[in-house]
């Protein structure tokens, strides 16, 4: 009789030993993929069929180990909806990666100087993505009813995952430009030409369209100020290109300068009545805390950077050496 029970005990524990040998080797087997793969999580996705439709692509060799696994630790029937990244590492390391919603993380920059038009086109095509685009709606609720989203969106990279909407990413874009212009705002320096800060906006994204160094950002702001103060027109290309729109051909002509439209600075008296384009932070600091300087001119030399005068003397002197490669 006590060698019947020592035999059962045995028994019991070789199968013991047996299993748990076999729910290690299940714990630590590795997802059969050769390079990382992309798979997607749909929203209502159970274990079971996540398990099955792995086993179909011949990813792992049978469910049932990992049923049992599951039943053990129920955490893991936890999965998140969304678009994961799976690699040769142990099954339940990819399991565990859907459950704890690492999703793969895609990323939109906004490029400092873009126009709204160029956002858009960029977003529009921007990978996993739902491009459920409503510019005007999202004006209305960031700026209020004549809102216009042109300079809202402040230029930075955003991470997204597969599904995201692109409003949601250009709202997160606007909401950090709004944060940037409240926090300046209260800063800026005295005598300013502005009635209000979508004014700075306006004159940053100006500012931002005629820089080509970064440096000389606050110099370009304490021109096209020291102009308004003295109730010059801002006379700058930039403005103008914009006020073209998509019939502008990359060469500014005489006659474009001539034709007018609030956007014309060569026409118009002021600001024009929208930003430009999305500026930088460098630009909103440059548009509200210029140096003191009496340049009212600047030429741009061809290398990026800008002659800048005092008197109209200096800059034709200016023109001519830079642009028209001719000196006294």
């Amino acid at each position: 009789m006590l060698k019947v029970i020592l035999s059962v005990l045995l028994l019991a524990l070789v199968t013991t030993l047996v299993g748990y040998q076999q729910l290690q080797a299940t714990i630590t087997s590795s997802l059969n993929i050769t390079t990382p793969t992309q798979f997607e999580v749909k929203k209502g996705m159970g274990f079971n069929q996540l398990c099955k439709q792995w086993q179909a692509n011949n990813w792992l060799k049978s469910c049932w180990r990992y049923q049992v696994i599951a039943k053990l630790d129920p955490t893991l029937t936890d999965l998140k909806a969304g678009l994961y990244e799976l690699t040769n590492t142990s099954v339940i390391d990819n399991i565990k990666k859907i459950n704890n919603g690492e999703q793969i993380s895609f990323s939109f920059t906004i490029i400092e100087g873009q126009n709204l038009r160029e956002v858009i086109a960029a977003i529009s095509s921007a990978p996993h993505l739902t491009n459920n685009l409503n510019t005007e709606q999202l004006a209305q609720q960031i700026v209020g009813e004549k809102g216009h989203l042109e300079g809202w969106l402040f230029p930075d990279t955003y991470h997204y995952h597969s599904g995201d909407t692109a409003s949601s990413l250009l709202k997160r874009a606007a909401v950090k430009m709004q944060q940037t212009l409240e926090q300046a705002w209260p800063q800026r320096a005295e005598n300013l030409p502005y009635k209000n800060a979508y004014d700075a906006l306006i004159m940053a994204s100006i500012i931002e369209k005629e820089t080509g160094l970064a440096s000389e950002r606050p110099l370009i702001a304490a021109v096209f100020i020291n102009r308004l103060n003295a109730n010059m027109r801002l006379q700058t290309d930039p403005t103008v290109i914009y006020g073209l729109g998509e019939s502008f051909d990359g060469d500014i002509k005489r006659k474009d300068l001539r034709d007018y439209t609030p956007y014309n600075t060569y026409r118009i008296k002021g600001l024009p009545p929208t930003p430009i384009a999305m500026p930088s932070k460098a630009a909103i600091l440059a548009a509200l805390n210029p140096p003191k300087t009496q340049y009212v001119y600047f030429v741009a030399k061809g290398d990026g950077s800008h002659q800048f005068s005092t008197t109209l003397k200096q800059h034709n002197a200016a023109v001519k050496t830079y642009i028209l490669n001719k000196t006294n």
